[in-house]
């Protein structure tokens, strides 16, 4: 379940807070609970940045096709 806090994220800014979960992750000494903790927010922030993305290749696709269309036109 994505929270509200999620969706007003930023790209940059969740991507920085993965990396920081990662990076915990990887350094360990958390005890179990916090480490899945830490791997669903990972989880969250991973769809926030896939989201991110993927809107944004949308965007490409559309002004990519409507540029085709503006030359086809010429």
């Amino acid at each position: 379940m994505t929270s509200k806090t999620d969706e007003t994220l930023g790209y940059e800014q969740a991507r920085d807070e993965l990396i920081e979960v990662v990076r915990r992750l990887e350094a360990g000494g958390t005890t179990l609970e916090e480490s899945l903790a830490l791997w669903e927010r990972g989880e969250e922030l991973a769809k926030v940045c896939r989201r991110w993305l993927e809107g944004a290749r949308a965007r490409l696709d559309a002004a990519l096709a409507e540029e085709g269309e503006t030359q086809e036109g010429e």
